[in-house]
């Protein structure tokens, strides 16, 4: 029997207890980033200019198509079921072509993953994109990063009441745009843009945009950065397009560590000196809120504005630029064996470098044939051959269209002269914003004539039928088979549909059915 005093201690902890349990949900830290200027961050701002441009402005252009189609260049006609892009017009049937986009542009974004890493992430994702703008209104009415810390730890008064309720006003006129916008898609943009001020517009339009402005301050003003780190699945899946080639924003640590902030005096103590300063630009300019020197993250978004950053503290110290840029694994893994002697020590940025100061020629530089690799050309080749097969089939479809349905019951009807009946429900479909006079005819079944209810003209084996441009046109036929010509219970023939001054045609395998008596 032991006492308590000979009964082994452990040291642990219990850190769920009540006393020390931490909260299932942490608030979210508010990030101030810093404007940055260089070439990355003209290049968001050309990305940010072009796709915000497209998308406000594309509804507004417009493509004549003649008097029997909207003008509107890019238009999603729900109630008519037609998708009309420019000079391409898209048939309900025809989805195959949209599902064929679709397939193109996960392709794309596999490729441009695998070589340039989540570059659509940092420059053309609307999230992106949104945020840059709600970032410039904010710039512009509180200043810029030191500015809006100091508000923000502020308390409350009528200046600082008076540029929140401006900023935030300005971010929901952004969202009503926003979603103004995309219901322009769905109606003649100038006709529906007068219902709406009017209170005349149907009540989906006033939904769709409320629904729209709400999310669009929500995720561009107000959750940012938790967007693409929580709510996206991108950047768990973009593991997976990466490689040892594909170029990702990279901290070269090779070059820059050990980090210091008084180089003149390590050096005058002997010890080794990398280029980075320990400045932090890099993390003040961050959208995201993340330090690059800590290695790749699941929150980066490649935008490169902390290569900018860094760029510009280099030219202040005139050091060589790329301290941080896109680089290729395998480039920075054979660089770090370089200064580490073979990985057997720590970094040493002397090994990388010449007496002079210059960098080795044994130092791995970027450069475009890298990304040049049996994956991408995969990627291109499957990419390019959907679009050419999506192409060739867009140059080579039919615009004129037939669909026959035999009557169910009954199947065929006995005449007073013996022959035989039978009806169809025939569909000719004008693809075209014309009208056309189409010919349709019977080939085959000798001795059959056809008449066609609505039409007061004499049985035969063809006649000229009117469809209106953009539309179907549904006709109840009949047709005849003189007993004599019946040779058995089902003989097939083949309706056809021809209109002459296009030249286009299709026909429609049909089937003919007597009794069995008849044979």
């Amino acid at each position: 029997m032991l006492d308590n005093t000979q009964v082994e201690r452990l040291e642990a902890e219990a850190v769920n207890s009540a006393k020390v349990r931490q909260p299932m949900y942490a608030a979210r830290k508010k990030i101030f980033p810093k404007r940055a200027t260089g070439n990355f961050r003209q290049f968001k701002w050309l990305v940010m200019a072009v796709t915000l441009g497209i998308y406000y402005l594309t509804p507004w252009l417009r493509w004549d198509r003649g008097p029997f189609a909207p003008d509107q260049a890019v238009l999603l006609d729900v109630a008519n079921r037609r998708f009309y892009f420019f000079f391409i017009e898209i048939w309900p049937q025809e989805f195959y072509y949209v599902a064929g986009l679709l397939v193109m542009a996960g392709v794309g974004l596999f490729l441009i993953t695998s070589t340039v890493g989540r570059a659509w992430c940092g420059y053309a994702c609307p999230q992106t994109v949104w945020v840059d703008l709600f970032l410039v209104v904010e710039r512009a009415i509180e200043g810029d990063r030191n500015a809006r810390i100091k508000l923000d730890a502020a308390s409350w008064s009528p200046r600082k009441l008076a540029l929140r309720v401006s900023k935030h006003a300005i971010w929901l006129i952004i969202g009503a745009a926003t979603g103004g916008a995309w219901i322009f898609y769905f109606a003649d943009a100038p006709t529906l843009l007068g219902e709406l001020f009017t209170c005349t517009a149907a009540p989906v339009a006033y939904i769709t945009v409320a629904v729209l402005t709400a999310t669009t301050y929500t995720f561009g003003g107000l959750m940012r950065e938790q967007v693409c780190t929580y709510m996206c699945p991108w950047p768990r899946i973009q593991a997976a397009m990466l490689d040892e080639s594909s170029l990702t924003v990279t901290y070269n640590d090779w070059r820059g560590e050990p980090r210091t902030r008084h180089a003149k005096k390590v050096q005058a103590a002997g010890q080794p000196v990398g280029d980075c300063v320990d400045c932090n630009a890099c993390v003040a300019v961050c959208p995201m809120g993340i330090d690059i020197r800590d290695g790749q993250q699941l929150e980066c978004i490649t935008c490169a504005l902390c290569i900018d950053a860094c760029d510009g503290v280099m030219d202040k110290l005139g050091k060589e630029r790329g301290l941080i840029s896109y680089a290729t694994l395998s480039d920075y893994n054979a660089n770090m064996m370089l200064a580490t002697a073979g990985g057997s020590g720590s970094v040493n940025p002397s090994l990388v470098r010449t007496d002079n100061g210059l960098f080795s020629d044994r130092v791995a530089h970027f450069h475009i044939r890298k990304i040049f690799r049996p994956r991408t050309y995969v990627y291109m080749a499957m990419w390019s051959l959907i679009g050419l097969g999506l192409l060739y089939s867009l140059l080579t479809r039919d615009r004129l269209e037939i669909n026959v349905l035999h009557d169910r019951n009954p199947q065929f009807v006995t005449l007073s002269d013996g022959s035989i009946r039978n009806g169809y429900t025939v569909k000719l479909l004008n693809m075209i914003p014309e009208p056309r006079t189409v010919i349709v005819t019977i080939a085959g079944l000798p001795g059959a004539e056809m008449s066609i209810v609505g039409v007061d003209l004499p049985a035969g084996r063809s006649f000229a039928i009117q469809v209106e441009p953009d539309r179907l046109r549904m006709l109840k036929v009949f047709v005849r088979l003189p007993a004599e010509q019946i040779h058995g219970e089902a003989q097939t023939f083949t309706l056809q549909v021809e209109d002459k001054a296009s030249f286009e045609s299709s026909e429609y395998t049909a089937t003919f059915n007597a009794p069995e008596k008849a044979r």
